[in-house]
This record gives structure tokens, sequence and C-alpha cells, in this order.
């Protein structure tokens, strides 16, 4: 056998057998094949899909489906996405300028057109303030992970979407859930969070409008939750996906802010109808810069993990946010609370029923007096069984990690949402039991 040894510039020793070159340290070699997913993969658990997937889902067949847990606004086909916004794709499109790569926090005059579109005197903003990325859910991914090391806590309200723990876990980040007040319309219960916050809290995620509360945060109450994070030196990851999907006042978080710094996840997918276009943006608000040039500087570098938003999208991004009719924002708005009055007013007169109306997003959520409802478990035996019956589904709220209620979506068409209110009554009046004591009291 031919053997040759030689140095390599890099001071390497090699040995030469037959011509071809390997280090000289000894390997050992792997005796049979084992191939395991990451820790990283182990730790990522979707609750809604865990809880969902373990259902029983078979619905009546003498009852067309009505699903009322999908927080898709497209699924019916009744909330179509206004012409100027189709037609700012189409211009993009034919223009071929959007077909190769854009920078990865996007193109300067797409985040430019966000910051236009958003900034006010009391939160200004410029295009360098401005990373866009794939969807609401991304710019959150980026948002943790950003700010957050492994051994650090972030506190998540209590029902909360899903999305920030299932993030949160995988990275080795602990989640604190703080209470929302259903008798406050969901209310943040202030005193309960800030006993949560320690030296190793290292964001407080607000989602106003709450997903999946529908409620929408007053002025006075925001400027409350500012004081907390401004007591303890903890940055703010503003969930305001859903901030122009109101029927009241719901100012963002950066404009009531003062000192504590601000990440405001936010996107196209549901004021414009459009979340399989998968556009979001981060707006950085740090008008004392305490975030600086590191946290800005540690955005852009994750951004080049995947290179964002679709580009075309981005070059359609400032038609949609300039030509857009006020009406279309007006009807979608209308409808919507048309359909939550339907449903409150609706289950509100059900006995056993607890609905919390909403002021902003596209949900209501459902409290049920489990004890008023003995031959069920818990909330998800509740909504399985009104599926197996009634063929409503709506999504038990265990999802959101708070038994006990339910949350439904009020994007379905009208006369939808009042057979599904129909059938729900019914459903409640097959297997409403008086507690004993009220039987006595009937008695007397």
């Amino acid at each position: 056998m031919d053997q040759r040894i030689g140095v390599h510039g890099n001071g390497i020793h090699h040995v030469s057998v037959n011509g071809s070159l390997y280090p000289t340290k000894a390997k050992s070699r792997r005796q049979r094949w084992e191939v395991k997913p990451s820790e990283m993969a182990n730790n990522t658990l979707n609750p809604i899909r865990a809880i969902v997937d373990g259902m029983k889902i078979t619905p009546n067949p003498d009852k067309p489906m009505i699903a009322l847990s999908i927080g898709d606004p497209t699924v019916f086909g009744n909330l179509p996405t206004d012409d100027a916004v189709l037609q700012a794709m189409k211009d993009a499109i034919d223009s071929q300028k959007y077909n190769g790569y854009a920078p990865s926090v996007g193109y300067l005059k797409s985040r430019q057109a966000v910051a236009n579109f958003y900034s006010c005197p009391e939160a200004p903003l410029e295009a360098e303030d401005v990373i866009l990325t794939s969807g609401c859910s991304q710019a959150i991914d980026l948002a943790i992970s950003v700010l957050c090391n492994p051994g650090d806590n972030i506190l998540v309200p209590c029902p909360g979407f899903s999305l920030y723990k299932t993030l949160a876990v995988s990275m080795g980040i602990k989640v604190k859930l703080y209470n929302l007040l259903p008798e406050k319309s969901w209310e943040i219960d202030l005193q309960h969070m800030e006993s949560l916050i320690d030296e190793r809290t290292s964001c407080l995620i607000i989602t106003n409008p709450s997903n999946p509360c529908g409620s929408v945060f007053s002025k006075e109450h925001l400027q409350k939750i500012l004081k907390v994070a401004s007591r303890h030196c903890v940055p703010i990851l503003a969930d305001e996906i859903y901030t122009d999907m109101v029927s009241c006042s719901c100012p963002s978080m950066a404009s009531l802010s003062s000192d504590v710094p601000i990440l405001s996840c936010g996107g196209l997918a549901k004021r414009w109808l459009v979340p399989g276009w998968r556009l979001g943006w981060i707006q950085i608000h740090d008008r004392n810069d305490i975030f600086g040039s590191q946290i800005r500087q540690g955005l852009v570098k994750l951004t080049q993990r995947i290179l964002g938003a679709c580009t075309i999208v981005q070059g359609a991004l400032e038609g949609i946010l300039n030509n857009t009719s006020q009406s279309f924002y007006n009807n979608t708005i209308s409808f919507l609370k048309s359909n939550s009055e339907i449903c409150f007013n609706e289950l509100s007169t059900i006995p056993g029923l607890n609905p919390v109306m909403p002021s902003g997003a596209m949900y209501l959520m459902v409290g049920i007096d489990m004890d008023h409802f003995p031959n069920f478990k818990n909330d998800v035996d509740f909504t399985e069984r009104l599926v197996t019956e009634q063929s409503v589904f709506c999504l038990p709220a265990s999802a959101f990690e708070y038994p006990n209620f339910f949350r439904i979506v009020v994007t379905v068409p009208g006369e939808m949402m009042v057979e599904a209110c129909v059938r729900i009554r019914e459903f409640c009046q097959c297997h409403y039991r008086p507690r004993s004591r009220d039987s006595n009291d009937l008695d007397q």
C-alpha cells in the first residue's frame, strides 16, 4: 500500500493512502443508523393541534357542518379582499420587478410604505424602524428570538394565542401565564402579572385586540400596563395584528409609551383579509434608544436565516396600503360587529352559557357553567359532543389553557351564525340540568 505523509498550509498532518487524503486522527464509526429529531423539534408543540387532533369529531350526518373554530376569515368566501388589493398584486406581478431576492429585512420602499401608513406624532416611524416578515407569526418569532435567551421567561396572557408558548418552549424559554379577567371584559389582572416578573423576565407579551377573547383594552388600561413594564424595565412585544379590526378606539401601545421600548407585530392577514399571503412586519419603537443598535442588528441577523416575506406581496404593499378603500374596512368591521351581536344576544339567553361581548378581532368567548352540564367532563367533552349531535364545531378554550370556555369565530355568513346559535341552544336545552339547590328553590 502506497502511503505518503504531507503537511498542508493549515498545519494539519494528513496521510495519503493510494492518492486519497484523510486526517490521521482515529474516528469511531457508528455501528448502526440512529437519526433522531432535535430537542427543538421534540419541544415544539401546538396546543390547538394537540387538543383538536385528539377529539372525536364525527358530525351529525343529518346536519351540515358549521365550523366556528377556524381563525381564517377567507374560509366561507363571504369576506373577499378589496379589489384594490388584488389590483396591486396584479400590477406587482406584471411589472416583473419582484421576481428575485429582496433584502432579508424587505425592500426599502415597502418598509417605508408601512412606516408612512402607521407613523403618528406620538410614535413616529421611519423605514429603518420596520422589518418585513413572512406573516405576523414570523414577526413574533423574531421578536422573541432577539429578546430572549434559554432560561429566560416571558409573560403571556391566559387565555392567549398559543403560538407564543409554542415558539418559546422550543427555544428553552419559560412561559409564565398572567390572568385575564372575563368579568372585566378580559382586562389584565395587573397585580397577578406584576407578581410574575423576576430578574429573568425578558419580555412582556400584550395581545390587543385579543385572540381568543376579542377584547380591546382601553387607553387607561394600556397606560397601567406600561407603568408595570416601566417599573420593572421589561420591554413589550405588542401583538397588534387585529388593531384595525375593532368597533371602538384602539390606540397602539407605542403611541402611549414614553419610555418602554416596544416591538409591535402586525401584518396584512386580518385587516386586508389575506392571511395566506404571509406578509407581516415588526415596528421598532425605541424613542429613548434602550434597544439601541444591538437589538436592531440582532433582528437583521435573524432575518437572514430565511429571506423573509414574499417579494411579490412586498412589491404590492405600497398600493395595498394606499389604495384600499375606507368602505372596505368599514364593511368588514360592520359585518363582524353584527355577527358578534347576533351571537352574544342569542347565547346570553341560554341557561348555562355566559358569553363575553367582544369589541374587536374575530372572536367571542363563551363560558360554560359545567355544574349545569353533568354529562360532560370538561369543555373538550362539551364541544366534542356539540359536533356529534349538532354539527357545530367550536374550539374548546383548553387549547388556550383556559378550561370551561369555548371560542367562536364570527366570520361565518350571518345566516350560518343564526343557525349555529339555534343548534347550540337546542344542544344546551337537551343537556342542561338545574343544580340540586336550584331544584329545592323551585319546590319551595
